[in-house]
């Protein structure tokens, strides 16, 4: 990678990370930090940042996303934080691997099957990580608390990266044709 190329996906991927924040925060605040509208932005900016800026872009959006969230305190304790870096993850791969790989011809259709997949991995990876990783082995909350913490991270989160999918799925196009990329 030449230097005017690491420069343009530090660019990049420095402004999605100032985009991610700046969600977090003024949205988070704003909707006293609903999950279905924070959750389905972050999961649009995590697509966005791997089809725009590559895999590595993906992920460092993608790992930081939680961190973030918690020192805004709009995340939860900080022994889910990773759980939710692994779903972020896992959601980036499955975008960057089947978004690019123009099923039938077609980016669209690659786009939304990635949207879709990686929103089942990503909801599989948080609840079943949470529920029976973090809450067991390394939080001692009582079960009412620990039974609501469990509720935050099921299908609800299917229905935010299934959201902040299909918003990418019309987003990404435009973005990438503005961008100078090929569809």
């Amino acid at each position: 990678m030449d230097n005017s190329s690491k420069t343009l996906w530090l660019t990049r991927t420095g402004a999605l990370i100032a985009v991610l924040i700046v969600w977090q925060m003024m949205v988070g605040s704003m909707t006293g930090g609903n999950q279905l509208i924070v959750g389905s932005g972050v999961n649009l900016i995590l697509a966005i940042a791997v089809m725009t800026g590559g895999l590595w872009s993906g992920v460092a959006v993608g790992m930081l996303s939680p961190v973030f969230a918690r020192f805004l305190g709009i995340g939860p304790f900080w022994v889910i934080v990773p759980v939710i870096a692994i779903g972020n993850l896992a959601f980036v791969v499955l975008w960057h691997v089947i978004g690019n790989m123009k099923i039938g011809g077609k980016p669209l259709y690659s786009y939304a099957l990635a949207a879709a997949c990686a929103a089942l991995v990503k909801y599989l990876i948080l609840f079943l990580g949470v529920s029976y990783v973090a809450i067991p082995l390394f939080l001692d909350i009582p079960e009412p608390q620990a039974n609501a913490i469990s509720a935050i991270f099921g299908s609800m989160q299917f229905v935010t990266a299934a959201i902040g999918g299909a918003l990418a799925c019309v987003m990404l196009p435009f973005l990438r044709n503005a961008m100078g990329a090929k569809e």
